[in-house]
């Protein structure tokens, strides 16, 4: 968990569920109209969403591969 290969992965994980997140917020209410976004509250769970994602990857660490964020092996 303390290499760079670890938080790289886990970074990784992490920006990919902010993206999933908030495209998802956004086009949830049967469309997307820029004029019409709650930025505030949308990137506030997306921030979320990236946490979780983080937490996740570090409980994962000590039982997938030396230095993954995965449960899986050799799911880099």
């Amino acid at each position: 968990m303390l290499t760079a290969q670890f938080w790289a992965g886990a970074s990784d994980r992490a920006v990919k569920s902010f993206a999933q997140s908030l495209i998802l917020l956004w086009t949830a209410d049967a469309g997307f109209n820029v004029l019409e976004i709650s930025v505030g509250p949308t990137f506030g769970v997306a921030a979320g969403a990236a946490a979780l994602s983080l937490l996740t990857s570090i409980v994962s660490a000590p039982v997938g591969d030396r230095g993954s964020p995965s449960l899986i092996p050799d799911a880099r």
